[in-house]
């Protein structure tokens, strides 16, 4: 185990016995193959998502067994892989792009991805609670603000973020690297002001948030840093909206910033075995809508290269063709 890396596994297949073989493209794969996927921490959508996915694969491929993995995120899950200790991660697109090149926190070196499936986007909340004195990104200076844990992609775009708006994540204030349930939970406790989280819509730590009796939750808006993010690091990002009634008691929009989630392999994965996951994941995609509602974007028409910086698997795309999709 890496040093900074937090995994636990979680075993959500039924099993090895199902089948001695498993079978994809006409050719026999390895017998009781195991699949590792690194997902988030417990509060965010990727843990329930992995756990879905995880069990989706195993039930409906014969001789795979999938497990879902507990991570610090993004970072951690590209990480896992280029070390060889996961097979499959959630990413967001921007720690994704960084491990490809081997920038930022991959400067110690490239980690061969390939996409398997453009999954949703990610919409970043920057939340806070009524009383606090925040109303816009420039009033974080001087607060106590979470900015993710280690290990994660909000983390990254947190950090982005809070350059665009002219702040200095180190001197402007100060900053925690809490998950987002623990997060919510400092916030709570009126330990920390404000906190980043990117996930999904809604995030259940989030909901916990507005929901909780005696709090009003506030998400600040930021879309209009968009531009600056994109001119420098490249056209990753968009503005988007959470809509009214995402959370408990939250009855306006929040304009913010969409990155989409993508996800990944390394580069030992064979075309079968990446054609059969992706089949499966996209034909059984009601089973993964029935966990979390984001995996409605698990569609044909968004596996398009220009949501993933990182090249389609040769696998992905040999399905995406007979679909008749270019990917």
């Amino acid at each position: 185990m890496q040093s900074r890396i937090t995994r636990r596994t979680f075993n959500l297949g039924l099993g090895a016995g199902a089948a001695s073989l498993w079978l994809g493209g006409g050719a026999a794969l390895a017998q009781n193959k195991t699949i590792s996927i690194g997902t988030g921490g417990t509060g965010g959508v990727y843990y329930p998502l992995g756990g879905a996915i995880a069990s989706v694969l195993t039930k409906n491929i014969p001789g795979m067994q999938a497990t879902a993995e507990v991570t610090g995120g993004s970072v951690d899950n590209l990480k896992l892989i280029g070390s060889g200790q996961s097979e499959i991660g959630f990413s967001m697109a921007d720690a994704a792009l960084d491990a490809f090149k081997g920038e930022d926190k991959f400067k110690s070196g490239k980690v061969p991805l390939q996409t398997l499936l453009v999954l949703y986007p990610n919409r970043m909340h920057v939340a806070t609670v009524e009383g606090s004195g925040i109303e816009k990104m420039s009033d974080l200076k001087g607060k106590r603000v979470s900015t993710g844990s280690p290990g994660s992609a909000t983390e990254v775009m947190a950090f982005r973020v809070i350059e665009a708006a002219g702040l200095d994540k180190d001197k402007d204030m100060k900053r925690e690297r809490l998950s987002v349930a623990e997060s919510v939970n400092a916030l709570k406790d009126r330990k920390i002001d404000a906190f980043f989280w990117v996930g999904g819509v809604p995030t259940a730590a989030v909901t916990d948030l507005a929901a909780t009796p005696g709090l009003k939750m506030k998400l600040i808006d930021h879309a209009d840093l968009v531009d600056k993010m994109n001119a420098k690091y490249g056209k990753l990002y968009a503005g988007g909206t959470i809509p009214p009634g995402s959370y408990p008691g939250y009855d306006k929009p929040n304009q913010n910033v969409d990155v989409w989630n993508i996800l990944v392999t390394g580069n030992k994965m064979t075309e079968d075995e990446a054609y059969q996951i992706v089949k499966t994941l996209v034909e059984r995609k009601p089973d993964l809508v029935a966990v979390h509602k984001d995996a409605e974007s698990f569609s044909l028409e968004n596996q398009v290269q220009s949501r993933s910086p990182v090249p389609f698997h040769p696998g992905a795309l040999k399905y995406f063709a007979e679909k008749g999709v270019k990917g």
